[in-house]
């Protein structure tokens, strides 16, 4: 009898989870809902290589958009200026660094047909990390590591402020 009662509510069961999880406004992880002038976006960066426009790009990619390689068949424009700065946080007793601190910083502005849909907006963020002049190529590496995860980052504050448009 209970088997016949849980083959016959299974799907009943499943279906109103289903529902209930559409309801609540659940969205795979990584992917942003993009309003319909963002469907075929061009990024004008200085550097199209860096971490964080592979960033963006692939962002864009997952939530559905397909980034143009020219601003003529763009539905919209994401302008982009990106800065770098390492400062050094302490130093040794022989006065080497010891500690440095990375700030990525990324100014963007998005257009569309002539009209700014997002004037310019600031994300920043910023991480430290120690550095030993007896390991510098893993240094450089863990450098390179956190500039790549400050540029996912980043990307990812972006997307969250496009979904807004």
């Amino acid at each position: 009898m209970r088997a016949v009662l849980l083959r016959r509510f299974a799907p009943a069961c499943a279906a109103f989870a289903a529902l209930l999880l559409a309801g609540c406004g659940f969205h795979l992880e990584g992917r942003t809902v993009l309003p319909a002038v963002m469907r075929r976006p061009y990024i004008q960066a200085s550097d199209q290589q860096s971490d964080f426009v592979h960033s963006l790009r692939r962002d864009l990619l997952i939530s559905g958009a397909h980034p143009v390689r020219g601003r003529a068949h763009a539905s919209a424009v994401i302008v982009v200026h990106e800065a770098r700065v390492k400062r050094v946080l302490s130093v040794s007793a022989t006065n080497r660094p010891t500690e440095y601190e990375v700030d990525y910083t990324v100014q963007f502005s998005v257009t569309a047909g002539g009209k700014t849909l997002l004037a310019n907006q600031i994300v920043r963020t910023s991480r430290s990390y120690t550095f030993s002049e007896n390991l510098l190529l893993a240094t450089e590496h863990e450098q390179a590591i956190l500039t790549g995860a400050m540029g996912r980052e980043l990307a990812d504050m972006v997307m969250r402020r496009l979904a807004k448009l």
